[in-house]
């Protein structure tokens, strides 16, 4: 990467840094910018505009410079610029759709393999790249800055991985120590008042453990040749595409996945609750004595980190909940910037496809998900191309893998020291 193209990533690294610290201010303080806010974010938002259309020139420069056979650094051969693309994220490539394109043109007998591809490598197990004996697996690995397009996408919106107390790790798995004693308890480490000279009581943690291992969340996506075609199409599609099937199907375990072969959801393991219906309730309704009750079930402290998550179908049920005199269902409203539905109770509701049928168990719930440990693969995910797999027809394979796992911190409700209900940070309102 040549000099002033670093300079300018970097450049682009700063504003984009500073956009997302004010957004990052206000969702944190559950409200909308302030005026002050908003012309900062635009002013960053033009810096930005200003600095990507002059690393599309520079990017332009660079690619005339190579294909003329010299360096964009200096007169050095061409062998020395190849070397410097490898620590180019996008190796040497201007957009996702251009790779593409790259790949599409290799698989033809007669086209020309693009040199920039042969520093992607191979796909794993492919033992070299573009591997016409084993089209499955050979292939080209997707430029690094490529592939994080795809990560960010998979966790935008209402993604539930960010919530969660996540660690990367670098190996297949890790081991915590669990301790899911109480101060008030009778086990683990505790207190005594002791009188001037008398033996102390001697106690000692009650310490397990939690051995969480990555599994393998795979997307295989064929691509026509005429999507292929048009590349500027092709960048805006298929990494959204890709990053909405993982974040789905990740938020999907994290909640309810039975731990074979995925994550352990909140709601699968022992220590979810389940909030009944008031006496006599009729179907299809939410009730204040529904809310109040699914409140008084949080942990000290989970409070301010809950959030609800509702079938849309119950959404119209909130409307005209009130506590005496005040409505405990905000709307878009002053009140509850930030929060796109609004909020309960003061914490933000999201509208979910993941929440059951309206008045089934579970159709509206009360989460704080960092009682939710979760550990992913250093990288993020991890992506590679063939154009060998469906060549018959006339499509390019694009594969993208995500490994994660997770399960609850508690594998039990939490008893109270005086109280007579159990508590959960994982609380589903019962059927009724």
């Amino acid at each position: 990467m040549s000099k002033k193209l670093r300079e300018l990533q970097a450049r682009k690294a700063k504003h984009v840094a500073a956009m997302r610290a004010i957004t990052d201010k206000a969702a944190t303080e559950a409200r909308d910018l302030t005026d002050d806010e908003a012309s900062a974010f635009d002013t960053e938002k033009a810096a930005l505009a200003s600095v990507n259309r002059a690393i599309e020139r520079e990017e332009e420069l660079i690619e005339a410079e190579r294909s003329a056979g010299v360096s964009f650094e200096s007169n050095a051969p061409m062998s020395a610029l190849t070397d410097r693309r490898e620590a180019d994220p996008r190796r040497g490539f201007a957009s996702f759709g251009e790779f593409a394109q790259s790949v599409r043109a290799g698989s033809l007998r007669n086209g020309a393999l693009d040199e920039r591809l042969t520093i992607s490598a191979a796909a794993p197990g492919a033992g070299s790249y573009a591997n016409e004996a084993s089209g499955q697996d050979g292939g080209f690995l997707i430029p690094p800055e490529f592939a994080a397009e795809i990560f960010s996408l998979s966790l935008e919106e209402d993604a539930l991985l960010p919530m969660t107390d996540g660690i990367d790790v670098s190996r297949n798995g890790m081991t915590f120590p669990k301790d899911e004693t109480t101060p008030w308890g009778t086990d683990g480490v505790r207190a005594f008042w002791q009188s001037e000279a008398s033996t102390a009581n001697a106690t000692k943690p009650k310490l397990g453990a939690a051995q969480l291992r990555l599994h393998k969340l795979m997307a295989l996506t064929p691509v026509t040749d005429e999507l292929l075609e048009d590349g500027v199409a092709l960048a805006s599609y298929l990494p959204g595409l890709v990053g909405r099937s993982i974040r789905w199907k990740t938020d999907e375990a994290i909640l309810f996945g039975d731990g074979a072969g995925k994550p352990l959801g909140a709601f699968q393991g022992g220590a979810a609750v389940v909030v009944a219906k008031d006496n006599g309730q009729a179907t299809k309704t939410i009730s204040l004595g529904n809310i109040s009750n699914m409140v008084a079930r949080l942990p000290p402290g989970s409070f301010p980190r809950a959030r609800w998550l509702i079938t849309p179908d119950a959404l119209p049920s909130l409307f005209g909940l009130t506590l005496g005199n005040y409505p405990i269902y905000l709307p878009i409203s002053e009140g509850a910037k930030g929060s796109p539905y609004g909020t309960l109770m003061g914490r933000p509701i999201f509208v979910s496809q993941h929440a059951s049928a309206f008045s089934s168990q579970g159709d509206l719930s009360l989460i704080d998900l960092q009682y939710y440990r979760s550990i992913t693969k250093s990288g993020g995910i991890q992506t590679a191309t063939s154009m060998h797999l469906y060549f018959d027809a006339d499509a390019t394979a694009f594969r993208a893998t995500f490994r994660v796992d997770g399960q609850p911190k508690i594998v039990q409700p939490i008893q109270q020291a005086k109280g007579a209900n159990t508590l959960s940070p994982f609380i589903q309102l019962g059927a009724r």
